[in-house]
């Protein structure tokens, strides 16, 4: 015997609910390995290449399980199962927790953002481009110069101290004074487009002026820029979810409560 009334209500409302999180989660999972596969995302240059991993590695999980909660509880309502509800009431009530404490570290750490992103492609331009063991940060540096019409983390004299000029990065103080005078590479990616003589241009002479053929700011300031600009839109879209979490916990438990009631009776 099927639940009626205002239960019957609550059915469909979890059905939709369900069904949003099924998109949602599978949302989440794509997009995940998408990121994980393609090298060209600029947001995998605001950390270092492991903790981006890591991050992408977290959000495919909390998208398996809203997927699989998603799961429980379309089947739980149509079956009227109590432990397919609770299962769902777990899972649902693991994501939410796991979002709320994502959500107030990074509100929490939003004033040291500047010097994260900065520290992260830092190391990128110095210690990481053009190494032949981190190929793919290569390719995500280059797009994001495109992109973003910018050279370096501060600039274009960045280049003149990375591994990418064979520079030893173990002494930095050598490094300033044997650079004197010499000529450095920047990558191609630095050129201005529509650039002829790109091969010219990006050599340039350490501590000499600026050719006006390549891009004169660093990629940093537009970088951080670019997350603000987004960082509303984020914590919105996060708290709606949250609130969509809770409200199907309490349509869960509603509904576990309606069964074993219908069951005593029955």
């Amino acid at each position: 015997m099927g639940l009626n009334g205002c239960c019957s209500c609550v059915k469909y409302l979890m059905v939709l609910i369900n069904i949003l999180f099924l998109l949602i989660g599978l949302t989440i999972v794509v997009t995940s390995l998408w990121m994980l596969t393609d090298p060209t995302f600029m947001l995998s240059m605001t950390q270092s290449y492991n903790h981006y991993h890591i991050a992408l590695y977290v959000f495919l999980a909390i998208g398996i399980l809203i997927t699989l909660g998603a799961f429980f509880g379309c089947f739980g309502v149509c079956r009227e199962s109590q432990c397919l509800l609770i299962s769902f009431f777990c899972v649902i009530l693991i994501v939410m927790v796991a979002q709320i404490a994502a959500g107030a570290w990074a509100f929490h750490n939003k004033d040291k953002l500047d010097d994260i992103v900065r520290a992260a492609v830092k190391s990128s331009v110095q210690e990481e481009y053009g190494q032949s063991s981190m190929s793919s940060r290569t390719v995500t540096f280059d797009t994001l110069q495109k992109n973003l019409k910018c050279c370096g983390a501060d600039g274009p004299g960045d280049w003149a101290t990375s591994r990418f000029n064979n520079v030893d990065r173990t002494n930095i103080v050598d490094i300033a004074v044997s650079s004197m005078n010499v000529f450095y590479n920047i990558p191609e990616s630095c050129c201005k487009e529509g650039l002829n003589d790109c091969e010219k241009s990006r050599i340039l002479k350490f501590g000499g002026p600026l050719n006006t053929s390549i891009y004169q700011q660093g990629c940093v300031d537009k970088l951080i820029d670019i997350i603000y600009e987004n960082w509303a839109t984020i914590f919105a879209i996060t708290a709606a979810v949250i609130l969509l979490e809770l409200l199907s916990l309490t349509f869960a438990l509603s509904l576990c409560c309606a069964v074993r009631n219908q069951h005593y009776k029955a």
